[in-house]
């Protein structure tokens, strides 16, 4: 006869038993099917041919890559420094009802994450447009200007920022329910006190609201991170990585390089590099907003 500790043990182990063989099937297999591709030169057929880590070694000297790694962190940024903050300003102001017909809002922000990237891509390509966009046409006649020309989708040193915009623009909404979700489950009790104290509106947000919240704070920022690492399909609509590569992103160099040129080696080592970039910055994201939390508990 187990014991009761021990019949609690077994119980968690085929629990767990399952769902960690998923994670090993569909998961950690394919991230090392993909490093082993890396040291491959295959185009796709025929057998492999073992190189080592000559994929790796051109990789780093690959101008391309590092342009798109490049682009990657303007998409994180992005996303840590717009999509979060803005989802959070806007759950704030729902949540303490310092503006009117939150159902409305609510459903106006959250739109953009529910309409397609395509439908998105081709919206705000023409709002851009240098020619024809909505955009310029609206800044011609704000400057008093003919036939005004916006040309920021030509401008290889200025083309990937349009694209951040729309990204902020388009899930921004989804940080926004997250954190009215968790505004929700704010013991009100605590903010109410504080304002019977005669704490201001910034002193209830600052000192009470944050540091509640920061376990959410931090999984935002997780999930900020690892989607930006794993861009694709605006940016392939909006510009497949154009002009001249200057919007390309890690995942689209990867798909270009894999299934345009058939270099599936080569491709496989930039996606395991995806994976490596990805794991070293959500790791050290965690470390940092782990300090941060540990300093906020103990000011508290």
């Amino acid at each position: 006869m187990l014991t009761r500790e021990a019949n609690k043990r077994l119980s968690y182990i085929i629990l767990v038993v399952p769902t960690l063989t998923l994670f090993l099937l569909f998961v950690i297999l394919p991230i090392l099917y993909s490093f082993f591709l890396g040291m491959t030169d295959w185009s796709g057929y025929g057998a492999f041919k073992f190189i080592g880590l000559q994929n790796f070694r051109v990789l780093f000297a690959d101008r391309v890559f590092f342009i798109a790694l490049r682009n990657n962190i303007y998409f994180i940024l992005a996303s840590t420094f717009g999509q979060i903050p803005v989802g959070f300003f806007i759950a704030y102001l729902l949540h303490r009802k310092l503006v009117a017909g939150r159902v409305f809002f609510e459903s106006m922000f959250f739109l953009p994450m529910v309409v397609s990237t395509i439908v998105i891509a081709i919206l705000w390509s023409n709002i851009f447009s240098p020619q024809i966009g909505a955009l310029s046409v609206f800044l011609g006649r704000l400057l008093g200007k003919r036939n005004y020309v916006l040309p920021w989708m030509d401008n290889p040193n200025a083309a990937i920022f349009p694209i951040c915009f729309v990204l902020v623009w388009k899930y921004s909404g989804f940080y926004m329910l997250i954190y009215l979700s968790a505004l929700q489950k704010l013991p009100q009790d605590m903010i109410e006190a504080a304002a019977i104290d005669g704490a201001r509106e910034s002193q209830i947000f600052f000192r009470i609201i944050i540091p509640v919240l920061w376990t959410t704070v931090q999984t935002t920022i997780v999930l900020s991170i690892s989607g930006s690492m794993r861009a694709f399909d605006l940016v392939f609509a909006m510009t497949r990585g154009g002009p001249a590569h200057s919007t390309e992103l890690l995942a689209t160099y990867m798909y270009n390089k894999t299934f345009e040129v058939y270099r599936y080696g080569y491709g496989s080592a930039i996606s395991t590099m995806i994976v490596v970039i990805s794991v070293l910055l959500i790791g050290s994201s965690m470390w940092l907003t782990g300090i941060r939390g540990r300093a906020e508990r103990a000011r508290s």
